[in-house]
């Protein structure tokens, strides 16, 4: 019962940063099952995956019901994921998947750059739809009352995110972990979205790639009950907690408090690459 609640605890906390930055609570989750409880890599992956389906449809309802999720972005964005993790799957045997989180780990960390110089930016400046937001009617606006008014944006070098989502798919394809982190940062620094709605709409996106793996890892008998229960559980708690939160925060403390997951996810990638770590 003791050990049950610590992992209530410990996916209560890692729901609630899932929600907030859009990348589900895996990142925290199986180091949690498998450094602090010692349980083995494939159910923690395997519980991992429950978690972000936890997290995206806890926060979701939320984040659609009051406008911060662009559906149209979601729904466009993952022909390029799902192609990308078919792709992956397809080539996962004929590739070095060590060399290629130590590569992608190193790629992630270049990616976040540009997110450390724009830490003080509350909205994006000077954005204009291209020809495929244009088509695609992809530009919205969101109410953020943090700010207090209706918040309009446009949508700006969608091939580009496009591509960079197709990527975010092949990583989860080649190396069966999640791709939140590169879905969040081309919708952020790519197509110049608002911080909120990245990570909203990349909360939307990330459920959807986890559902689709999930009857495989439970036909596995990776998914053991009595450990996906309370990380289900508290993972949903903690996500419907950040779904709230999120509403009463700026763009700029989202910021902060995405560089250093995305480090720890860069790092964790790394280590795992070089064999020292695991997912």
């Amino acid at each position: 019962m003791g050990v049950a609640l610590l992992i209530f605890t410990g996916s209560l906390l890692a729901g609630l940063v899932g929600a907030l930055v859009g990348l589900g609570g895996g990142i925290m989750v199986v180091p949690m099952l498998t450094i602090v409880f010692g349980f083995p890599i494939p159910f923690a992956i395997g519980v991992s995956i429950i978690s972000v389906i936890a997290t995206s449809s806890g926060a979701a309802v939320a984040y659609v019901r009051d406008r911060l999720t662009n559906i149209r972005i979601g729904m466009f964005l993952e022909i390029g994921t799902t192609l990308g993790a078919i792709s992956g799957a397809f080539i996962a045997g004929l590739l070095a998947p060590n060399l290629l989180g130590v590569i992608f780990g190193i790629i992630l960390l270049v990616s976040a750059a540009p997110l450390v110089f724009k830490i003080g930016e509350e909205l994006p400046q000077g954005v204009v739809n291209d020809r495929w937001a244009r088509t695609l009617n992809l530009a919205s606006s969101y109410p953020d009352h943090k700010l207090g008014r209706e918040v309009s944006y446009q949508v700006t070098r969608t091939p580009f995110g496009l591509a960079m989502m197709y990527a975010a798919g092949l990583i989860s394809g080649l190396l069966g972990i999640g791709s939140g982190t590169f879905k969040v940062i081309a919708m952020d620094t790519i197509m110049r979205l608002p911080l909120k709605v990245s990570t909203t709409t990349s909360n939307l996106m990330i459920g959807v790639t986890a559902a689709a793996s999930a009857g495989i890892y439970f036909s596995r008998g990776n998914i053991p009950p009595l450990i996906a229960a309370p990380v289900a559980l508290g993972v949903l708690m903690g996500a419907l907690l950040g779904a709230r939160l999120l509403l009463h925060m700026s763009n700029k403390i989202l910021r902060i408090i995405f560089i250093p997951v995305i480090l720890i996810a860069a790092l964790e990638m790394i280590l795992h690459g070089l064999g020292i770590g695991s997912f």
